[in-house]
Order: structure tokens, then sequence, then C-alpha cells
């Protein structure tokens, strides 16, 4: 499918009446900083030179379209799903965009609701289906102050003013998501060159990058996720001001932010998208307690091996949990510090507990990590000092556990990278695989000495632990 795009690209691109769309190849070339402030062309791709069909497109997504036109405004398909569709996938999400103010599409959709502060939107429900119906945006800079306002870093607080096509188009943030197709006689428009860079396979910035980026920190995120997800490579000048301007994404609200962690290391590209994220020095004002463990090669390992795990259960359509990635990246910070507090002569039960409040609390700061999260997470932390101790009922009990699944995956991962032996995990694989009578032999042939041969047994009443029952008693 995409060798015939490209072959469809070239064919467009080499008719003699297109000089407009030549020209503008050209100038997306050069990334000029001055592009998006100077007039752009209008290229339009005609429906014989494009593969999208409505076969394709939701029913939802063009019943919002048919109602828009109707009523007499523009509506175009517009964003990842027009992109995707061109490189011969198959979206489930198509945005909306049209002339209409929120407040005049919403007349058109029976329990729509306009959500968003600083970019409002209109949610228009359709069946099951919700489609996200945005109205052209004009530059920040023509608005007032109550419909446009920045931060002293260049952030965009308030981003209300409103505009036509052209001018939408250029207010996107890259190339690849700033095609518009419309069933009015079924074309794509392309005001930036983004059928150029599907072609050349680029994630490439509308405008200056650096202007861009501190608009809004988070397009520096969705530059590597595009990067990732798509297999296309940063276009050198979209990617130079990343690692300058890296530090401004300590300045996007935790819960955001957590919402881009998500979209970044669980939609099943998290083994390329971290290694993206750390060729550009992102990664260490996402997770810094992990960075700064990076050296380690058990560390790095571990946080490989989290993400391709989570990468091939989203391949293989298998339930994905924020809470054992959390759990897996945070670790070796945990790991460490927990070694620390030992060392000064804290147990390791508290240490592991005083260590997990530490690196937990200071990730907050970064991401948010919402309760049905961060308590599996402890969960799964806790377990892994108690998987271990198999003598008596605790291996039929533990195995009983909520998170026992979790927590037995995450020693595997443990034992794969490195940190620590391989054995236990294979012994809680047989274990869960054996039979009532071979697992209650298994337990019984667990040796009843703990780590560094000091005995596991109960105290007495008086203080005085008891001598276990084994063929060295004393007599």
């Amino acid at each position: 499918m995409f060798n015939s795009l490209i072959s469809t690209i070239k064919r467009w691109h080499s008719k003699p009446k297109t000089s407009d769309a030549q020209e503008l190849a050209g100038n997306v070339a050069k990334n000029s900083p001055k592009r998006s402030s100077s007039k752009t062309r209008r290229v339009v791709v005609p429906r014989n030179d494009h593969a999208i069909s409505r076969r394709d497109i939701s029913r939802a997504a063009l019943t919002v379209m048919k109602r828009l036109q109707e009523a007499g405004f523009q509506a175009y398909i517009v964003g990842g799903g027009v992109r995707d569709l061109l490189l011969g996938g198959h979206p489930k999400d198509f945005d909306v965009a049209t002339d209409a103010t929120p407040e005049q599409a919403k007349q058109l959709f029976r329990g729509a609701r306009i959500v968003g502060r600083r970019f409002r939107i209109l949610h228009a429900r359709i069946g099951r289906e919700v489609i996200e119906v945005t109205t052209f945006r004009g530059h920040h800079s023509d608005g007032e102050e109550h419909e446009a306002q920045q931060s002293e870093h260049g952030m965009l607080l308030r981003d209300n003013v409103y505009g036509d096509l052209e001018s939408d188009a250029v207010r996107r943030d890259f190339t690849v998501n700033a095609l518009y197709y419309t069933t009015d006689g079924f074309e794509v428009h392309d005001y930036t060159g983004g059928m150029s860079d599907i072609e050349q396979r680029l994630i490439r910035m509308i405008g200056d990058p650096a202007t861009r980026y501190k608009e809004d920190p988070v397009r520096m995120l969705r530059a590597v996720r595009f990067a990732a997800k798509l297999d296309f490579d940063i276009e050198p000048n979209t990617a130079a001001p990343l690692k300058e301007l890296a530090p401004l994404l300590r300045n996007v609200a935790p819960a955001r932010m957590f919402d881009e962690i998500l979209k970044l290391l669980m939609s099943g590209h998290g083994v390329r998208t971290f290694e993206l994220l750390h060729q550009h020095k992102l990664w260490p004002h996402l997770f810094p307690d992990n960075a700064a463990q990076l050296d380690n090669p058990e560390a790095l390992e571990l946080t490989r091996l989290a993400l391709r795990n989570t990468d091939l259960r989203i391949r293989n359509d298998q339930r994905v949990t924020p809470a054992f990635l959390y759990a897996a990246l945070l670790w070796p910070a945990i790991n460490a510090e927990q070694q620390f507090l030992m060392d000064k002569g804290i147990p390791p039960v508290p240490a592991l507990a005083q260590a997990a409040q530490k690196i937990t609390n200071s990730q907050l700061t970064h991401t948010a990590i919402p309760k049905r999260f961060s308590i599996p997470m402890r969960e799964i932390w806790d377990m892994q000092s108690r998987l271990p101790r198999r003598g008596g009922e605790r291996a039929f009990r533990l195995m009983e556990h909520p998170r026992f699944r979790a927590a037995y995956d995450f020693l595997l991962l443990r034992e794969e990278s490195g940190e620590i032996p391989k054995g236990l995990g294979q012994w809680w694989t047989e274990f869960q695989q054996a039979d009532e009578d071979g697992r209650t032999q298994m337990v019984r042939d667990v040796p009843r000495n703990g780590p560094k041969g000091k005995s596991r047994g109960r105290r007495n009443r008086g203080g005085r632990r008891r001598n276990p029952r084994s063929g060295n008693d004393e007599s």
C-alpha cells in the first residue's frame, strides 16, 4: 500500500500543470522558518490520485461531515485519520475540522458537548462514537487577550482564535498531520507539503520548530511518538532544538503528562519510542530517577524488557496496565535507594517501603499516577520480597493474591535483566503448572533456611529461636 502511495505521489508531482505542488515541495525541503508567515499554496489531490475510500471512514465521521455541509458549513476529516488512510492503515479515530464555531456546530448534534479551555472543542456523539469537531484556527497573535494568552516561556495558555482552512493548516503541528479530506469532491487538500513528507517518510514541524515547541512543549513528545509509530525519521531542523528545549517539559501539568506517557509507551511502539526519547535527551524529563540509573546495564535492560513485553502484549491483544510499566520503570531507582538504606542499617522490608515512598513522590512531580495504578504498582514491589518465602501455606496464599501474576511476571523480568540470579522464577512457573499433590511436595522441598543461612522459624514467647526440625537438630 505504501509503495502504491509513493508512485501516486510521484505521478501527482510529475504532472506539468501542478506547478503549485512542485513549488511547495521545494519550500518544504528548505524548511524555512518564515514559511508559516508567507503565502501558502493550496495543492488539491483529486480523487483518482489518492487511495482514500469512504468505506474506510467511520459512518459517524461521515454523518458529522454531512450535517455540517447541509447546514452550509465546510467540513473536512483532518490529522492522523487522513495520514493513516494514505499510509494504508485503518484508523479508529477521526477528527473533523470546520468553519462552524463550537456553538454553531453544537446546534446540529443532540447531546453534543463543548470541552476544553485552552482549545475549545465540540464532542459530537453519533451512536456509540464520539467525533471531535474543531473550528478552523487562526494565529493566536490575531486574537484578544480573552481569546489567546501565552506564558512567559511562550507556552499557549489559551488559544481560541478562529480562522479559515489555510490558517488552520499552518497552525497544526506537523506537515503529515495537516492534510484535509473532504467528501465534497473526495479531494485531499495540502497546504504545507504533507504529501511530500509522507513520500520521504519525514516528521517535519510546520513553521519554526523552536517557537512551536515553546508554544506547546508536548509537541516534542508528539514528534517522537509519530516517528516511532510510523517508522519515519524526524527531519533534522525539527529535531535540532529538542535537547535544548527538553526542560520545558517540566512546565507541563503532571496529569497531562501522564496521558502523554500512555500514548508514548503503551501504543505498541514503546521500545522504539524509548530509544528516540533517550537519543534526544527527553527521557530524563519524563522519568528522571530511571534515567539516573541507566548507566547500570541491569537497569537499562530491565527498562527495555518491560517496554518490549508491553509492545508484545499489545500486538497479541493482551491486557496491559500502566501499573506494571511504572513499577518496572521506577524499580531500578527504588532498588538502589533500598540498598542505600539497608547499608545504613535499616531492615529490608522497611527500607523497601521508604524507598518506594521517596521515588514515587519524586515521580509525581513529573507525571501523575492515579491511585488505581499506584496501589497495584506498590503491591507488585511489595511482593518481590514475599515471593522467595514459600514455606508452609505461604506459596498457596501468594498465588491467590490478585497481584500475583503481575508480580510473577515482574520477577521474571528482573531475572532476565540480570538484576537477580535465575531460579526462583522457574520454581514459580513449575508451581503454577503442578497439580495439588505436586505443589504440596514442592513446598516441602523448599529449604527451611533463608538467605545467608539464617533460620526463618518463629520466636517463642521467651524470645529464644527454636531450632528447626531437621536432621541437624541437637540432641
